[in-house]
């Protein structure tokens, strides 16, 4: 492929290629607009487009993200309501999705096939250049006001909008606030001074006439960029940019940025308050550091700050986080320490969390001090060098087992792309990298950064935030005054307009639409095999399995035992102790020297349990213990002896360090509740339908974090310390001796070296036993609970009992979750009742269908709508189109590609489960022919209401109002 190829509307700018990342990337203006086009051309059939436009409001009404949901409600060439919901029924994409960042708004998706790329295409170019923007969306999805009971006029109003109820489940979280709080006054001139997702308190504040004056002045060629990745032709897609949209479009005289922040000539101090609906709000509160930094499109700057920032945070043997983690100020660093360099400017953040307010200025001295001593000593060279490892070995990792592969690549690139910089620089970081290597040799280096950058900048913000156990009940209590105080001064016609909207709404939403006009793929489109690593080579004197994919010079190396028999008290002492694996001393390493040669050997050392009933049984569970690492191939042979060392020789003597980890697991599974709410209350709902996932609820879910905090109460007892400490050895010795298989990915001409020093490394140490003996006891029942936290929004779950993946009616079930989602929850939860999300789906593990809803502002609604799509699926007639579209959406995801070594060590890991690669086919052979009359009929088979069970997280004071035999259960 010739890059420098460009269709005749565009110009040629520069080309590179980035051997790294076995890339050519290319740069493209368009001559008319002045848009710009970066297309990274690779070997890859995952093909990605990204249009991104510069988007700096100079408020929190959340405008830019109100626009972001609302452009993609339909558009000129497609006026149907929901065109961007509904082509993810229409297509095999492997990724579509919408974001809104601090100063840009991106609309990405990915495709392996041709035909679904260019339909997708069509579709996004006309929804970013052409969206209708109906005043109905904007009501829906940003604001509007209603009445409390439709068509009352003296029911009190309420506040409804899809992005009004994300945002107010976003902002429920302490660190949300925290970040948007420190940049508030990092940025006190600037767009990132503002809240770009919207402050719910003042998302009410836009108008619809302000949303379309920012749509035509942001959504514009002129300030647009285009990112691509793949195998594509450049003309062809240019092509279709200028037919599509760019021909349309004259050059925008003005040009959007962000400025220059003007510097502090002294630091600043600030305290505020976050809510905390909670009677004990002691040990709270978040301490914060903050520095504003040089621009993020200086790419040697960039590394410098990024090097620095591992340097001293990285790790537990680094001096900063060391200081963090040791003291008794606060129970944890604060999830905010590190680099922030999507802005214009970066800026470097740490704090500790779990502390008082009164020890601000401690805080402060704890971190200045360390810095000095940093300033005056330095560091050891070779945490300079590991460090500079790292940053080497995440540049060449081909990732994509979350994003795809390109997207990354695109999003590293896009801060520099949006501030006119040089975006190809930001992927090619060798040369800078090699400058680098020169440049920390200098024995000063790391001390004048620190002098420079953090020392002597005054541009620095302390930032204390405190917990207001009342705050949320006054803002919901002024929100309410304001409401009422708006009715009472309506007019009957202002009255009857708010209820005229409400109808328009709901007749808007429940209109069928002509998706005709929609481009879709059909099954006939669906490839006909299923991609899956197979292993290349199999050693049963170790035992070895070998997979060869091409992983750009890394080597992926697990061991992998079998779970031996354990108590429930070691079952529940799994996830820590996987944690405190790698986390510890070990052999003649203390905790933190160990931390330093891990950073130096690997790219990380981690381990993990992993529980799984049967294809056939979710009673019948298996139980594994992994150790992993991955290593540039240089270091393989050290990251072998690290793994064997970390197996044999581990330590659990470091009492004080236990004590450390069990608070900061105590505060980030706080803290992970409002984020991932729905996952939570997916657990608990599940939590009786199978061993392993009564033991996931007990261990990683609401159980599991209640546990934690009730381990870190009593661990303040000296003896109790002894006694984990103990147990932790004691489940080690079992975890070292059980029976061991290994698993290396890497490149064939890697494969016979890492064979031989896997074997010599591993000679003689044989495991003592053979028999795993690991079981659960069975469990099959229902549950019905509500779990209270400080969170304004609700996260529903309701469950039923089914079956395997390998009983006949498990491909129908899988199916269903899709149909209902599209064609009735989407609608009812999300578009009428103003929830960010919601789903129903199989979970053939744990032999169970799970419905869910995410930042909800309803509950009981909620949970009722659940019920109802299973009575509109069985009473109602339906389009065969709509199967298809669930029968695509289920294949799209079981062939959603990811890295090349992610897919080998999850074919490696569901073989171990029975999930063999013919069954896995065969599953997806059986999704494709599944019917109407099958989801029906496993609907009425299963899903009966009385049989279901209930898990909610919400609020105490909504718990309340519940009616029902519910548990209710304080988190």
């Amino acid at each position: 492929m010739q890059v420098q190829d460009c269709y005749a509307s565009f110009i040629f700018d520069r080309a590179e290629t980035i051997a790294s990342l076995g890339v050519e990337v290319a740069e493209y203006t368009h001559v008319k607009t002045g848009a710009k086009h970066y297309h990274i051309a690779a070997d890859n059939e995952e093909n990605v487009f990204l249009v991104a436009f510069r988007t700096v409001p100079m408020d929190s009404t959340g405008v830019a993200h109100i626009l972001e949901h609302t452009a993609l409600c339909g558009s000129e060439n497609y006026p149907v309501r929901d065109p961007f919901f509904m082509m993810t029924r229409r297509s095999l994409n492997t990724f579509m999705n919408a974001f809104t960042s601090s100063d840009w708004t991106a609309y990405p998706f990915a495709s392996q096939n041709t035909k679904d790329f260019n339909n997708l295409l069509d579709v996004y170019l006309d929804a970013a250049f052409f969206s209708r923007l109906d005043p109905l969306d904007f009501a829906q999805e940003g604001h509007r006001m209603e009445f409390a009971e439709a068509g009352d006029k003296t029911s009190p109003l309420v506040y409804k909008g899809v992005v009004l109820n994300e945002m107010k489940g976003a902002m429920s979280s302490p660190i949300s606030t925290l970040w948007q709080t420190l940049s508030k006054y990092l940025f006190p001139t600037t767009t990132y001074h503002y809240n770009s997702g919207g402050d719910p308190e003042s998302i009410t504040d836009l108008s619809y006439d302000e949303l379309l004056e920012f749509y035509r002045t942001h959504y514009h060629p002129s300030n647009a960029v285009f990112m691509t990745f793949g195998n594509m032709s450049v003309s062809d897609l240019q092509q279709r940019f200028e037919e599509r949209a760019l021909n349309k479009f004259d050059k925008l005289d003005v040009e959007i940025g962000v400025e220059e922040e003007k510097p502090y000539h002294a630091p600043v101090c600030i305290e505020e308050a976050y809510a905390l609906d909670q009677d004990d709000i002691s040990a709270k509160t978040h301490h914060v550091l903050g520095w504003l930094m040089g621009h993020s499109t200086n790419l040697e700057e960039q590394l410098k700050a990024h090097l620095l920032s591992r340097v001293l945070l990285d790790n537990s043997a680094s001096p900063l986080r060391h200081a963090l983690e040791t003291t008794d100020l606060g129970t944890a660093p604060s999830p905010m320490c590190g680099l922030e360099d999507s802005n214009r400017q970066m800026s470097f953040m740490c704090g500790i969390e779990g502390s008082e307010a009164d020890c601000a200025s401690q805080f402060e001295a704890l971190v200045l001090e360390t810095l000095e001593k940093v300033a005056e000593e330095g560091v050891p060279q070779e945490m300079l060098e590991a460090q500079l490892h790292q940053l080497e070995l995440i540049q060449r990792e081909i990732s994509g087992d979350g994003h795809p592969y390109g997207l990354n690549l695109i999003l590293a690139a896009m801060p520099s792309a949006i501030h006119r910089g040089d975006a190809i620089a930001l992927l090619n970081l060798d040369p800078v990298l090699e400058s680098l290597h020169e440049q920390i040799k200098e024995p000063d280096f790391v001390q004048r950064l620190v002098k420079e950058w953090l020392l002597d900048n005054t541009h620095r913000v302390r930032l204390t935030l405190r917990p207001d156990a009342d705050l949320a009940k006054r803002r919901d209590q002024v929100e309410a005054d304001n409401l009422e105080a708006v009715r009472q001064q309506l007019s009957d016609t202002e009255a009857q307009a708010l209820i005229d909207q409400a109808a328009a709404l709901e007749e808007r939403q429940m209109q069928e639409d002509d998706e005709s006009i929609l481009p879709k793929v059909t099954i006939n489109d669906v490839p006909d095999e299923m991609s899956i690593p197979e292993a290349t080579g199999k050693d049963p004197k170790l035992p070895l399995t070998q997979y060869e994919q091409g992983t750009n010079g890394l080597v992926y190396q697990q061991i992998i035992m079998d779970l031996p028999a354990l108590s429930d008290d070691e079952q529940r002492l799994l996830p820590l102790y996987s944690h405190l694996l790698t986390e510890m001393g070990c052999g003649d390493r203390n905790y933190m020297e160990n931390q330093q040669y891990q950073a130096q050997v690997t790219g990380s050392v981690h381990a993990y349990s992993s529980i799984r009933g049967a294809i056939d049984s979710e009673q019948d569970v298996k139980g594994y213990f992994t150790l992993a690492g991955k290593a540039l191939v240089s270091k393989q042979e050290e990251m072998t002896a690290l793994l064997h060392e970390t197996l044999h020789h581990a330590r659990f003597d470091e009492k004080a360090r236990i004590r450390e980890i069990v608070a900061q697991q105590r505060t980030r599974k706080e803290q992970s509740i409002t984020g991932h709410g729905h996952s939570l209350a997916i657990m608990a709902a599940l939590a009786q339908m199978s061993p392993a996932a009564r033991l996931a609820h007990d261990t990683r879910g609401l159980e599991g974090i209640r546990a934690t905090k009730q381990l870190d109460d009593r661990l303040n007892d000296e003896a109790e310390l002894q006694s984990l400490s103990d147990q932790l050895c004691a489940l080690h010795e079992k975890i070292k001796t059980a029976p061991r298989q290994f698993l290396v990915v890497a490149e064939a001409e890697q494969q016979d070296q890492l064979a031989k020093s896997l074997a010599d490394t591993w000679a003689g140490s044989t495991s003592a036993s053979t028999d795993s003996g690991f079981e659960l006891e069975s469990v099959r029942g229902q549950v019905k609970q509500l779990w209270t936290t400080s969170t304004q929004v609700n996260f529903c779950a309701k469950a039923y009992e089914t079956v395997t993946v390998e009983h006949e009616d498990s491909a129908a079930l899988t199916v269903l979750g899709d149909f209902l989602r599209n064609g009735y929850l989407h609608r009812a939860i999300r578009e009428q009742g103003g929830a960010y999300g919601s789903g129903a789906g199989q979970d053939s593990a744990d032999a169970a269908f799970r419905f869910f809803s995410y930042r909800d502002p309803r509950l009981s609604e909620t949970l009722d709508d659940f019920d109802k799509s299973v009575a509109w699926l069985l009473e109602e007639e339906h389009d065969p189109q709509k199967l298809e579209e669930a029968i695509l959406g289920v294949v799209s995801s079981i062939d959603r590609p990811g890295s090349p070594a992610g897919e080998a060590k999850q074919a490696f890991h569901s073989e171990l489960f029975g999930r063999t690669p013919e069954q896995r086919k065969r599953f997806r052979t059986r999704i494709l022919k599944v019917t109407i009359d099958d989801l029906k009929r496993v609907a009425k088979t299963y899903l009966d209401p009385a049989k279901a069970s209930l898990a909610v997280v919400t609020s105490e004071a909504a718990a309340k109002e519940m009616v029902g035999d519910f548990e209710i259960i304080a988190i």
